[in-house]
């Protein structure tokens, strides 16, 4: 509640304080908050060493979703040695527990033949099965299979479909590929007015 503000003032550093007192008691989904405010520095010293930590601690429980931020820790080197290796089997473990984030990210690793290897079909059914959660990153991933027929028949149309419902989910990258697609008139009428619209809501992407 203090991490989202809800019911009491927003307050990181109170929030860190109680995820401390339950993930010391052993509760996962607490280990793993707890270095999620690690690896973002929130109400603590930013620390990706005190992340991987964490979230070692609850992947060893099952917890899904800090095997799927572990894994993102070796896939990136961060607070571990880089190891795709790694990255790929954490991934494998969260996505045997049906986690959408996990899918999302070991559809990539198979898309870029990273501790896999490369099977663009592969990659579009782990997306799949991600955007049935609605995933934002996984929509426009799969988004980009279809712009460039990558595991899938080429399609302007469908590819706009995923980057629009990602992009209107916030994700920077998929309003950054809508917009082009806006711009070159593929998928969609070509419309300069829609292209500025969405390429300036991703300036990071531009």
């Amino acid at each position: 509640m203090y991490d989202k503000g809800q019911g009491v003032i927003q307050s990181d550093e109170e929030a860190v304080k109680w995820y401390r007192k339950a993930a010391e008691q052993g509760n996962a989904l607490a280990e793993d908050n707890l270095g999620v405010m690690f690896q973002k520095g929130r109400g603590v010293n930013q620390s990706d060493e005190e992340a991987v930590k964490w979230y070692r601690k609850a992947a060893e429980q099952g917890y899904a979703n800090a095997q799927n931020n572990l894994g993102a820790m070796y896939r990136d080197g961060r607070g571990v040695p880089q190891s795709d290796t790694e990255a790929v089997k954490l991934f494998r473990k969260a996505v045997e527990q049906g986690d959408g984030f996990a899918q999302d990210n070991l559809g990539f690793m198979y898309a870029k033949g990273r501790g896999v290897p490369q099977s663009d079909e592969e990659a579009v059914k782990l997306y799949r099965k991600a955007v049935e959660q609605g995933k934002a990153g996984a929509q426009n991933n799969l988004g980009w299979m279809y712009k460039n027929g990558l595991g899938v028949p080429q399609s302007d149309e469908e590819a706009v479909k995923w980057f629009r419902k990602a992009a209107e989910q916030g994700n920077a990258l998929a309003q950054y590929n809508l917009g082009v697609m806006y711009r070159d008139g593929r998928g969609v009428p070509q419309s300069d007015a829609e292209a500025a619209k969405w390429i300036r809501k991703a300036p990071a992407k531009r």
